[in-house]
């Protein structure tokens, strides 16, 4: 998105990426814009200002019309305390910014008829959106590549640092007059070396996709566990939520649903905190997580396809931040530590950085 938003600008633009195409936490995810649940306040600006960008770069590049998709999203209820919770949150102060509706379990359905007859209601947010993010990726990638000032250099590592410039490991200094370094969740080595001590920490979440769903579920879907994570929801009516079973609890698990292009369900997620993480896969999670997207649908869940595991960087102390952006050498700035909203919000947060570098 840095390098989009700078071409944007007519400014000539070298992309180095270390992997050879990207595969981290900018595909390992949702594709949820995920608007209504973000805390209120300069979070909630934030995302409402990426929101209205994400429909200009999805005109601009020419995505498929399928990867960028308005479809909303229902935060569901199961229970009274769930219900009663999705109803404070309608009193907010900033429910109709949010675009907000309080429905009950047959307005639930009518909205998406795939939802089962244990959901008691939901709370509908009409302005989030599903991106595709591997079509998405590969969109911009392609509009990028297609302009005579950029450059992709794919399997690039960066070595050193150096004011305005870098080093790479294929030997070559690259000189420039800003330098936006994006390490993602990668923030040992080379960002610690220059930038101090951390400010960011890694989270790692585990997710799968299934075989195409037989239905066609009309919005994203969240399950009550998402009251319990999301700041939107710090009312007092979540201190009434019934406890969670020890391996949502243990994992901070929560049922996140999203019908991809082809039909399949992107389902998770979990988050670990905790470094060194495992190296591999927990089952019981994903019996979990299968078992609660069963009782939210009303067909059978389909087999699963895939599983992964995904990490991000997130701020270790907020202080008012929303994610880490520093210039830690002249003409050298981070970016990095946004947590969660990555998908949300991450064309707001590169035009932004853009925005400062240019008042320069």
């Amino acid at each position: 998105m840095h390098a989009f938003m700078a071409r944007r600008r007519g400014l000539e633009v070298v992309h180095l990426e270390r992997e050879l195409v990207a595969r981290g936490a900018s595909v390992r995810n949702f594709g949820l814009v995920w608007v209504g649940a973000r805390a209120g306040g300069a979070e909630l600006e934030l995302s409402l200002q990426a929101r209205s960008m994400w429909d200009e770069v999805a005109r601009e590049v020419d995505m498929p019309s399928a990867a960028l998709r308005p479809a909303g999203s229902l935060t569901v209820a199961t229970d009274e305390p769930e219900m009663a919770l999705l109803g404070q949150a309608c009193s907010r102060d900033d429910a109709g910014a949010r675009q907000w509706e309080l429905l009950d379990a047959a307005a639930a359905r009518e909205v998406n008829p795939e939802l089962s007859d244990e959901v008691a209601g939901a709370l509908w947010c009409r302005l989030d959106a599903i991106v595709e993010p591997r079509t998405m990726v590969a969109a911009l990638g392609r509009y990028l590549s297609g302009q005579a000032g950029y450059t992709w250099l794919a399997g690039r590592t960066v070595v050193e640092l150096a004011d305005r410039a870098v080093l790479d490991d294929h030997g070559r200094r690259h000189v420039g007059d800003w330098v936006f370094l994006c390490p993602g969740a990668n923030i040992s080595g080379l960002v610690a070396r220059y930038a101090g001590p951390p400010k960011t920490r890694r989270v790692r979440l585990q997710m799968m996709e299934t075989a195409t769903y037989p239905g066609q579920l009309s919005t994203a879907v969240a399950d009550g566990g998402s009251l319990r994570y999301y700041p939107a929801f710090a009312l007092p009516g979540r201190a009434r939520l019934a406890p969670q079973d020890a391996v949502p609890a243990a994992a901070a698990a929560q049922v996140l649903l999203v019908q991809r292009a082809h039909g399949g369900l992107t389902i998770g997620d979990s988050h670990d905190y905790d470094e060194p993480f495992p190296f591999d896969l927990e089952e019981d999670i994903y019996e979990y997580l299968l078992g609660k997207a069963a009782r939210l649908l009303r067909r059978p869940v389909p087999a699963v396809t895939r599983r992964w595991a995904g990490v991000y960087s997130d701020l270790i102390e907020r202080n008012g931040q929303l994610y880490w952006r520093e210039e830690i050498l002249p003409g050298v700035e981070v970016v990095t530590g946004v947590g969660g909203r990555g998908m949300t919000c991450s064309p707001a947060i590169a035009q932004r950085s853009l925005d400062a570098l240019v008042a320069r």
